[in-house]
């Protein structure tokens, strides 16, 4: 099986700034591979390193057994990637987009036009294709990029965090072409919404602080909480007694309570008579996050300096 293999992946900035510490994964390379992590947590350096654009201090990655470092001319040719700062050029369509980045990757014209158009009709950009990028939605614009890279052959996708700044629709949408996507590719793709990578991952990966928390099938990262349900209180609201579960209390005063069934059930039981105001529902994702990353740190409050997320 193709997998997608690091060893002890180490970064350092400027011989000071730590963004990776000896993350070690091995995961299949088939299907979307969702990233999750605070800014700062090392995402955009990890997807960096293993789409060829930065060395590693120290450790290795390969991914269908081509190392990322010794064979990166190699790996180049069977890769795409959508940097999260990546933009359409404004005087250009869509069409023209398509092909120009399709004879960059050394396609002939004819060969390009063909992909590009039948590209653009997959995702139902065809109405937009004569249109200049510089009239088009937000979310087209992502569309258009991503119908750039479904073209090419490249058959490893790397999208980092792109649909930060979509309203909930077109990220949907987006959802959506990503699906289609990771049908005959491996989708490499970094986020920090918790429902985006919930929605999408086959696999999952979680970064807290340039290490790797945790790893796997979403069930069964669920798996490693041993509570199912979550309760929340707001401020200032007396706590009820709790016997077989975990009692948090976040920075503005809310408190969540982490328990099983059961005890879920009495207390909201109790909660409902006293008049009480709070919410019940079975652990997410966020839930999950938070156990198991925390409270962010210093680092991950403050903005990433470009290059070294």
């Amino acid at each position: 099986m193709d997998q997608l293999v690091t060893e002890k992946l180490t970064k350092r900035y400027g011989g000071k700034t730590l963004a990776l510490q000896e993350v070690s994964l091995s995961a299949p390379s088939s299907g979307i591979f969702a990233l999750i992590g605070r800014n700062g947590a090392g995402k955009t350096t990890l997807v960096r390193i293993l789409a060829t654009e930065l060395a590693p201090t120290s450790g290795s990655a390969s991914i269908n057994g081509i190392d990322v470092v010794k064979e990166d001319k190699k790996l180049r040719e069977r890769i795409a990637i959508v940097p999260q700062e990546a933009r359409t050029i404004s005087w250009m369509t869509p069409k023209q987009s398509a092909l120009a980045y399709l004879m960059w990757r050394g396609f002939g014209h004819s060969e390009a036009k063909k992909r590009a158009e039948e590209s653009l009709g997959r995702l139902k950009l065809d109405k937009y294709a004569d249109t200049l990028n510089r009239s088009l939605s937000g979310g087209t614009k992502r569309k258009v990029l991503a119908a750039m890279v479904l073209a090419s052959e490249a058959d490893i996708v790397f999208l980092d965090e792109p649909t930060t700044g979509l309203d909930p629709i077109s990220r949907r949408d987006f959802w959506d072409i990503l699906r289609e996507l990771a049908k005959d590719r491996f989708i490499f793709l970094t986020t920090h919404y918790l429902e985006e990578a919930e929605q999408l991952a086959d696999t999952l990966g979680i970064l807290g602080e340039g290490r790797l928390v945790a790893i796997g099938s979403v069930p069964s990262i669920r798996g490693r909480i041993r509570y199912q349900y979550s309760i929340k209180l707001p401020p200032k609201v007396p706590v009820p007694g709790v016997s077989k579960g975990e009692v948090i209390t976040g920075r503005n005063g809310e408190v969540q309570i982490l328990t099983n069934e059961d005890e879920a059930f009495a207390i909201s039981r109790s909660l409902s008579v006293a008049g009480t105001r709070f919410s019940i529902s079975p652990v997410s994702l966020d839930d999950i996050f938070f156990q198991l990353v925390g409270e962010p740190t210093q680092r991950e409050q403050e903005a990433a300096t470009p290059g070294e997320e």
